[in-house]
C-alpha cells in the first residue's frame, strides 16, 4: 500500500475519532450538563462579564462546585463589579470567603481586581500574557478566562478535563504528562469559535460524571498529587484562626484558649507575612 493511501487512511480515522469523542460529549451535556451554574449565565447583553469568570475560576481551584455556588452568589452580591472589590478591604473580602478555604485565593482575586484597576484602568486583560502577570492567575487560569469570557479558542487542563481526556485517549497509559493531553485537547476544539465556551462547560460536567462513575483516572497523571487531609493539618488551624479574626480583634491568649494547637505561633507569623493578618500592640485582626 502506497504511504500517501496510507496517510489519508489514518487522517479519516483520525477525523471519525474526534467527532466520535465530540459527539460523546455534547450528548452528555444535553442530558445531563449542568446549565443552571451561576457563572455560566451571560449578562444581560449576552456577554460574560470576565471578572465574575475570574471569580468563580478562582473559587473553583481545589473547592467543590456544590460549595462554590452559594458563596459564589454571597461573593457578587457583595462585590458585584471589579471596581467594588478593588475599592473594598482585605478583612472584607476574606470575611466574605469564609468556609472555602485557602484562603490566600482571596487575597490574590483581591490583588488581582486592584492591579486591574490600576495599571489596566479597570480595562480586564483579555490575552494570556497580561492575566499571567496578575496575582493568582497561572496559565491554566488564564487560558480558562480566555475561554468563559472571550470565547478564545485556546486548550488548558484542569482535573475534570484531564478525566476524559484520560479515559478516551489514555486510559492503558501510566505516567500521562499533561501535555499530551493538551495537544489532544487542541485538537478537538470545535471549529465553532462561539462554541467554545460551552465545549469546555460539557468537558467540565462529563469529567465530573467520569469521575463518579469510573474513579480516580488521574492517578494515572504524571502531575497527580494526593491532597492532604484537611483534619488535624496545618492548613485547619489557619482556617479556625482566620474565622476567630472574622469577628473581631483578638489577642493571642484569647487565640490560644480557643485554638489548643502548638503551632498556633508559626501559623500566626505565616498569616501575618502573607498579609492576610495583622499584629497591632499584641492584638491580632484580619
Amino acid at each position: 500500500m502506497r504511504q500517501g493511501h496510507l496517510t489519508l487512511q489514518r487522517y479519516k480515522q483520525t477525523r471519525t475519532d474526534t467527532q466520535k469523542f465530540r459527539t460523546a460529549v455534547w450528548q452528555y451535556y444535553d442530558r445531563r450538563g449542568r446549565h443552571d451554574l451561576p457563572w455560566r449565565q451571560p449578562e444581560p447583553d449576552g456577554t460574560f462579564d470576565p471578572y465574575k469568570i475570574m471569580v468563580s475560576e478562582i473559587m473553583l481551584q481545589q473547592t467543590q462546585v456544590n460549595r462554590v455556588i452559594p458563596k459564589y452568589i454571597a461573593f457578587i452580591a457583595q462585590f458585584p463589579s471589579l471596581e467594588q472589590l478593588a475599592s473594598a478591604e482585605l478583612g472584607d473580602v476574606l470575611r466574605a470567603w469564609q468556609g472555602l478555604g485557602y484562603n490566600r485565593r482571596a487575597k490574590f482575586l483581591w490583588q488581582a481586581a486592584c492591579e486591574i484597576m490600576n495599571s489596566y484602568k479597570g480595562c480586564f486583560p483579555n490575552n494570556e500574557t497580561e492575566l499571567v502577570k496578575l496575582p493568582g492567575i497561572g496559565k491554566n487560569t488564564a487560558r480558562a478566562i480566555l475561554a468563559y469570557a472571550f470565547g478564545q479558542p485556546v486548550a488548558y487542563v484542569e482535573t475534570n478535563i484531564r478525566t476524559v481526556f484520560i479515559y478516551h485517549y489514555f486510559s492503558n497509559h501510566t505516567e500521562i504528562h499533561d501535555r499530551e493531553i493538551l495537544a489532544q485537547v487542541q485538537a478537538t476544539l470545535p471549529q465553532e469559535a462561539s462554541h467554545i465556551r460551552q465545549w469546555y462547560w460539557a468537558l467540565m460536567d462529563y469529567g465530573a460524571y467520569l469521575k463518579q462513575t469510573k474513579g480516580n483516572l488521574n492517578k494515572l497523571s504524571k502531575h497527580y498529587v494526593k491532597q492532604s487531609a484537611f483534619h488535624g493539618s496545618k492548613r485547619q488551624v489557619r482556617g479556625a484562626v482566620l474565622r476567630t479574626l472574622s469577628v473581631g480583634p483578638a489577642a493571642l491568649p484569647f487565640l490560644q484558649q480557643n485554638i489548643p494547637d502548638i503551632r498556633l505561633r508559626d501559623v500566626l507569623t505565616e498569616l501575618e507575612q502573607e498579609g492576610l493578618i495583622q499584629n497591632k500592640g499584641g492584638m491580632f485582626s484580619l
